[in-house]
């Protein structure tokens, strides 16, 4: 069975207070849900904070809320200033890392190739990729989203091992609904949740394909969540600015739980 999951990507957000405040607050908030295995929280703040965001996490709530990187270089070590290695957000004890990401792919120039690179490396670090695709406007406009999608996960993906697959998630970012307050439609998402299931199916096998997780991410909310995460392909959200209050974060979490 495939775990149902709520990511919050915080971006380049908060203060070292504000970030202390908010995963404490988020704590505070699941003291009255019921711990299952099967229902993830991950929070992913900036790199700086990786650590601290560690630290204000009891034990007790380590069992279903987990930490994650924002991006991670695709070597393990030498001479690239400001860049972040894989084998150092093991070392931390860090679970998980976004790689791919709209923002990362348009405002850096980040290719299928690298991204392909990035994946390959962060897993053989032990660390669960959640790896992002999606289209822009002008791509869907011209009834381009299925190839470039198809594109961007085969070339990420399609070479890996159904084992290393296991240990990737994926998550669908439509890329004209990041920040823009727009939100692709229910049927939207559930339309390439399932294009995108389909194509590890053929790839690889049923059984792996349905035990894969796929996120939504684009704008998504406390109140359009219920309708998004009741989708049959839709596994919970890569989450922006909703991540950044502890209350509508975890409603979020709260709503996939009742709706899954």
């Amino acid at each position: 069975m495939r775990a149902k999951i709520v990511a919050g990507n915080w971006k380049m957000n908060k203060r070292l207070e504000e970030a202390e405040a908010l995963v404490f607050g988020i704590c505070q908030s699941l003291k009255d849900a019921t711990i299952d295995d099967a229902y993830q929280l991950i929070i992913c703040p900036p790199a700086l904070y990786l650590n601290t965001v560690q630290d204000v996490i009891s034990e007790e709530d380590r069992s279903q809320i987990f930490v994650g990187a924002q991006n991670c270089h695709e070597k393990d070590a030498g001479a690239f200033t400001g860049e972040i290695a894989a084998p150092m957000l093991t070392d931390l004890g860090i679970s998980h890392v976004i790689i791919g990401h709209s923002e990362r792919r348009s405002y850096y120039g980040e290719t299928d190739e690298l991204l392909k690179a990035k994946v390959e490396n962060a897993l053989r670090n032990d660390l669960s990729v959640i790896f992002c695709c999606g289209e822009q406007l002008s791509v869907r406009e011209e009834n381009g989203h299925f190839d470039l999608v198809e594109k961007q996960v085969r070339t990420a993906l399609f070479h890996l091992s159904p084992e290393q697959l296991s240990n990737v998630i994926i998550a669908y970012e439509p890329v004209w609904a990041i920040g823009t307050g727009v939100v692709a439609s229910p049927e939207q998402a559930e339309e390439m949740h399932a294009h995108i299931r389909q194509l590890l199916t053929t790839q690889f096998d049923a059984t792996l394909a349905a035990n894969t997780t796929i996120l939504y991410g684009g704008s998504c909310k406390p109140a359009n969540a219920e309708a998004i995460f009741s989708k049959p392909n839709v596994d919970g959200g890569l989450i922006g600015g909703a991540s950044l209050k502890a209350d509508a974060f975890v409603e979020l979490y709260k709503i996939l739980r009742e709706v899954a």
